[in-house]
């Protein structure tokens, strides 16, 4: 069986364990998810200076691994070290962003929600460097604190939800990315609550590499 190493920028063991979860769910027996946890990263990544930071850690890991799995994906939504370890590494790799733009740019306009405005410029950038940005709809903000907002689910997930309504009524997005790995769970619970497609990053991130993956 193919197996897969999810590599998380920051450094909370319990958010990799969480995306892990989320990576194995989507999987669907399709392949194994180890993760791996960045060591001098903060516990969630909510700023430029950190996302930047993030890179050379995320290419230590890969290059560490590199050849000891079948794929990498890198687990923070602005996709930190994701070019280099392609250039560096020989083993197939895909970011969250990245993977989640693609899929829901395939439907048509979509909007990003999250929770982390100091990174809305390096969200746009990342959307118009693949070429999205004309099927860009925007990015809606949570309220309140990041760091203080994912430690009660179910108010981060209202909180999410107010803003996906947004996308939705105001800008008129046909689906909606939940913008972050940290997200994750509160991304699954939103699914059954709209009739657009509310695209969850992670889960994205494994049909990616699954296709890239694929017998051809």
């Amino acid at each position: 069986m193919r197996r897969i190493l999810l590599i998380n920028p920051n450094s909370s063991a319990a958010t990799t364990a969480m995306m892990v979860g989320i990576a194995q769910a989507a999987a669907a027996g399709a392949c194994e998810i180890a993760g791996a946890t960045a060591r001098r990263a903060p516990p969630m990544i909510v700023e430029p200076d950190a996302l930047a930071a993030a890179a050379d850690e995320v290419v230590e890991i890969a290059v560490s691994n590199d050849g000891k799995y079948d794929g990498f994906i890198v687990a923070a939504f602005g996709d930190p070290g994701l070019a280099e370890v392609r250039e560096r590494c020989r083993t197939p790799a895909v970011g969250i962003a990245e993977s989640a733009f693609r899929e829901a740019s395939a439907g048509g306009r979509f909007g990003i929600a999250t929770t982390t405005p100091a990174l809305k410029a390096a969200i746009d950038q990342r959307v118009a460097l693949l070429g999205l940005s004309a099927q860009y709809t925007g990015l809606r903000l949570t309220s309140v604190d990041p760091s203080e907002l994912v430690k009660d689910k179910d108010r981060l997930r209202d909180a999410l939800a107010d803003v996906v309504r947004h996308c939705i009524n105001d800008d008129g997005a046909e689906a909606v990315i939940i913008g972050g790995g940290p997200l994750g769970e509160a991304a699954r619970e939103l699914k059954s609550m709209f009739s657009v497609p509310i695209i969850a990053p992670i889960s994205a991130a494994i049909r990616s590499i699954l296709a890239i993956l694929a017998p051809k």
